[in-house]
């Protein structure tokens, strides 16, 4: 691997006495698709929120695009719109028409002008299946709807890295094949992207690369297929039987 565009180096966080991330290391390279997945409780999301600094961690180095994650660099709005992130809920700004969710950012971040950052924002909108939708309110949107035009509202900034935290998992289930398609889509288009799932159909898919978590570690790193069709640990293969035979 070339230069890491993710790295954790002996990652330790505690939320009070509890212990989540348990000397983690891991490495990332631009342009992967990397699935984390493990049980509720083992670390995936914490791991997630750390890569763009909404979590703190007390020991270790997290270095993203080559920048130790500290404050200073986490000051940078410029730095933190290389990232962008899906959360479960589609958390778009009720009050603002979708058109205006996306736009807001370009413009105030980025400089750019109302109808350039209207023409980019109807372009994605697009692109995500939901520009008859640009000029609807969040609440007039499916749920399906309203994480599409999240992942649009993430994707307007450029950001060099998408992370995606069980993007379907408030979604009903003819509304997640949608969202999956989005971001069947991205997966293909050379974009790093990090997606902590319960899907394992999506992740089988689409993923290069696979991480398992248990308890605050990463127990398994590896080719997705080898992962999913030859699991190295009995509590992987515990966990993939009990996830992929409902």
């Amino acid at each position: 691997m070339s230069d890491p565009i993710i790295e954790f180096i002996d990652v330790d966080k505690w939320f009070g006495r509890s212990q989540v991330l348990k000397n983690v290391n891991l490495r990332i390279g631009t342009g992967e698709v990397v699935v984390i997945c493990g049980p509720s409780g083992s670390g995936k999301s914490t791991v997630l929120r750390c890569m763009n600094g909404l979590e703190d961690i007390q020991q270790g180095t997290i270095r993203v695009m080559s920048k130790v994650l500290d404050r200073k660099t986490l000051a940078s709005s410029a730095f933190r719109s290389n990232i962008g992130l899906v959360f479960q809920k589609f958390s778009l700004y009720p009050h603002m028409s979708i058109l205006g969710n996306l736009a807001l950012a370009p413009r105030k971040v980025k400089g750019l002008g109302k109808a350039d950052a209207e023409e980019k924002a109807r372009r994605l909108l697009d692109r995500v299946g939901i520009l008859d939708k640009a000029e609807a309110y969040p609440h007039e949107l499916s749920g399906g709807q309203q994480q599409r035009a999240a992942i649009a509202r993430a994707l307007i900034m450029e950001p060099k890295i998408m992370l995606f935290d069980e993007p379907t998992s408030a979604l009903d289930p003819e509304m997640i094949r949608e969202v999956l398609d989005v971001m069947r889509d991205l997966a293909r288009s050379g974009m790093t992207m990090i997606t902590v799932t319960h899907e394992m159909d999506f992740a089988r898919e689409v993923a290069q690369r696979a991480i398992f978590m248990d308890r605050g570690e990463i127990i398994e790193d590896g080719s997705a297929k080898e992962f999913f069709l030859h699991p190295r640990t009995e509590r992987a293969e515990r966990f993939l039987d009990t996830v992929t035979h409902h």
